[in-house]
C-alpha cells in the first residue's frame, strides 16, 4: 500500500483544501476566528479580554464589527508580553490560561536577538492541526507532473530534533520537530525514517553517524529538514560510501521539503550533491503553527493555510508600526486578509489553537497573489539593518549575495551581518561562509556593495551619507557550524541568524576573537 493510497484508505480527504480553493479568504478566516474565540471564551485570557462580548459582535450586520471589537479589546503581544503575563502560568501546570485545558508540550525556539530560548505552547489541538496540514501538503503532490509512483512507496526522511523530550513534570519540552515526530499518526510509521530509535538521539553527531550507517538500507524518496543540516548529512553519506552523488544510494529520491530559512543561498551547493533534478517544496512551519506550504509545482510562493487553527492579521512593516529595533508599537495598523495588497511587506500577527493571541510571530511576508493567498517570506522584523535609514532586509541580502556568489563562482553556505558604529557614522560587517578556496574579499566587497545599491535605493543613498563602509570577511563554513555547536543550537530547526544584534552580536565577536579571526 503506497503512502497516498494509505491516506485515502484511512479516510483522510481533501475537503479542507477544496474549502480553501473555493471559499473567499475572508469567510474562511471569519469562521476560524469564531472557532478560536468560542473555544477560548472561558479561559483566563478570554475572560480578561471579554471574548463573550466579541462573540456577540459576530451576529451583527456590520461586515467587520467582530474584528473591530477584537482589536479594541485585545492588545498586540510579542513573546515577552505573552509569556510574562500568561504563558508562564502554563509552565506551572495551570489550566485554562490562554487555551482550554493543560498545555502538555512547549516548543523551544531561539529568540531573534536575545540569547535564551523561548517556550512556545503546543496544544493537542495544534499537534492535530499540524498533522492535518502535513497531509494536505502530501496530497498536493498528486497534482505534480512527472512524479513517479515510487515517491509514494518509499521512505520519508525527516531530520529534526530529538523525540526524547525533556520531562519537566507539568509539561515536556523540546524542538517542535521532536514534538510532532513523537506524535506521528500510526498510518505514517512505516514510511517514516530514521525511525524511533535514531530519532530519540540527542547528540547530533551520533544521530548523523547512525543515519549514515542505515542509509544503505533505506529507499528514501522524500527528505524534509533545514537546508544546512540536510546538506551536512548528505555530504557525510556521500563521503562514507564513496559516492559521486546521493542518487547512487537513493535512486528514487524525488522531493526535498525545506523551510525555516531562504533556500536560494544553499541551492547551488545542494544541487552538486544530486545525480539529477528533483522537486523542491517550501514550507512555513514555525514553532507557533503550520502557516503555509508550497501547493504547486515549480513556484516560489506558498499558500497560507486559512482554515486550520490560525487567524491572521497583517501589520504594514513601516516605521509608523515598528521602531528602529524592530519592536512593534502599542497600537499598530492591522489588517485582515481581504485588506492586504500584493507586493507590500507585512509583519504577521497570529491567534492560534495553542493560545497565542494577536501574537507577533516575527516574520515579514509579501503577497504575490491575493486571490490565492500566496505569499513569500521576506525576512524577520528584527533581522534587518536600519542604523541610519538604509532599511536593508534579509530579502535584499539574500538576493544581492546570491547574485554575487554566482558571478564569482563560489558556493555560498552561510552568512551573517552586523551593524557597527564608525565614530558618528555607521557600517556593516559581513561574514560569509564558503568552502570554495581563494575567494577574493576585496572583489566580493565591491560587487556586494554594488548589488545592494541596485536592490535597495535607501541603502544607495545612505552609502553616500551616514553608512561609511562595509567590511567583508570570508570564513570556512565550519566556523558557523562550530559557533552553533557552542551555543547548543545544532540540528533540528536551528538556523544561523542572518543579522546579529545585542547579546548574540557580542557572543559572535568574542567567539571570532577566541579563534583568531580579526
Amino acid at each position: 500500500m503506497t503512502l497516498l493510497g494509505n491516506l485515502i484508505k484511512q479516510g483522510i480527504r481533501i475537503r479542507e483544501s477544496l474549502d480553501q480553493d473555493y471559499t473567499p479568504p475572508f469567510e474562511l478566516q471569519k469562521t476560524e476566528f469564531r472557532k478560536l474565540i468560542i473555544a477560548a471564551r472561558n479561559t483566563q485570557f478570554g475572560k480578561a479580554y471579554d471574548f463573550s462580548n466579541i462573540l456577540k459582535s459576530l451576529k451583527k450586520h456590520e461586515h467587520k464589527s467582530f474584528y473591530e471589537d477584537f482589536k479594541s479589546h485585545v492588545p498586540v503581544h510579542d513573546y515577552n508580553k505573552m509569556f510574562e503575563n500568561w504563558w508562564h502560568k502554563c509552565l506551572d501546570g495551570e489550566k485554562d490560561v490562554t487555551w482550554p485545558g493543560t498545555i502538555k508540550y512547549f516548543a523551544l525556539s531561539s529568540g531573534t536577538s536575545g540569547a535564551s530560548s523561548k517556550h512556545i505552547p503546543v496544544s493537542s489541538e495544534m499537534v492535530r492541526a499540524i498533522q492535518k496540514t502535513s497531509v494536505r501538503q502530501i496530497l498536493s503532490l498528486s497534482r505534480y507532473e512527472g512524479l513517479p509512483s515510487s515517491v509514494f512507496e518509499g521512505g520519508t526522511l525527516m531530520v529534526g530534533g530529538s523525540t526524547d523530550l525533556q520531562d519537566n513534570g507539568n509539561y515536556a519540552e523540546g524542538d517542535l520537530s521532536g514534538i510532532t515526530t513523537s506524535n506521528l499518526p500510526f498510518w505514517f510509521q512505516r514510511f517514516y525514517k530514521p525511525g524511533k530509535k535514531i530519532s530519540k538521539k540527542k547528540d547530533w553527531e551520533e544521530k548523523l553517524d547512525q543515519m549514515t550507517l542505515k542509509a544503505k538500507d533505506w529507499d528514501i524518496t522524500i527528505i524534509a529538514g533545514v537546508p544546512a543540516w540536510i546538506t551536512i548529512l548528505i555530504e557525510k553519506i556521500i563521503k562514507h560510501y564513496n559516492l559521486k552523488n546521493i542518487h547512487e544510494i537513493w535512486p528514487n529520491f524525488e522531493i526535498y521539503v525545506h523551510g525555516g530559512v531562504a533556500f536560494e543561498p544553499y541551492k547551488t551547493g545542494f544541487k552538486k550533491l544530486l545525480g539529477r533534478e528533483i522537486n523542491y517544496i517550501e514550507t512555513y512551519l514555525a514553532s507557533e503553527g503550520f502557516i503555509a506550504f508550497q501547493a504547486n509545482q515549480g513556484v516560489d510562493s506558498m499558500k497560507l493555510v486559512l482554515n486550520n487553527g490560525i487567524f491572521y492579521e497583517f501589520v504594514p512593516f513601516v516605521e509608523e508600526n515598528f521602531d528602529d529595533d524592530g519592536n512593534i508599537v502599542d497600537h499598530p495598523e492591522t489588517l485582515m486578509i481581504d485588506e492586504v495588497e500584493e507586493n507590500v511587506e507585512y509583519a504577521l500577527l497570529i491567534s492560534t489553537c495553542s493560545g497565542a493571541w494577536r501574537y507577533l510571530i516575527g516574520d515579514t511576508i509579501k503577497f504575490v497573489s491575493k486571490p490565492d493567498s500566496e505569499i513569500i517570506i521576506t525576512g524577520r522584523t528584527k533581522h534587518f539593518l536600519s542604523l541610519c535609514g538604509e532599511h536593508l532586509s534579509v530579502d535584499n541580502m539574500n538576493h544581492a549575495l546570491l547574485d554575487v556568489a554566482k558571478e564569482m563562482n563560489f558556493d555560498l553556505k552561510e552568512f551573517t551581518v552586523l551593524g557597527v558604529k564608525h565614530g558618528s557614522l555607521f557600517g556593516h560587517d559581513w561574514y560569509i561562509g564558503t568552502d570554495t578556496p581563494d575567494v577574493n574579499e576585496g572583489e566580493l566587497k565591491e560587487k556586494l556593495d554594488a548589488k545592494l545599491k541596485e536592490v535597495n535605493d535607501d541603502y544607495k543613498v545612505e552609502r553616500i551619507a551616514a553608512l561609511k563602509d562595509i567590511n567583508v570577511k570570508v570564513l570556512p563554513n565550519k566556523v558557523f557550524i562550530e559557533f552553533m555547536e557552542l551555543k547548543g543550537k545544532v540540528g533540528g530547526q536551528n538556523k544561523f541568524p542572518r543579522v546579529l544584534k545585542g547579546e548574540k552580536q557580542s557572543d559572535w565577536n568574542n567567539y571570532l576573537s577566541e579563534i583568531g579571526v580579526n
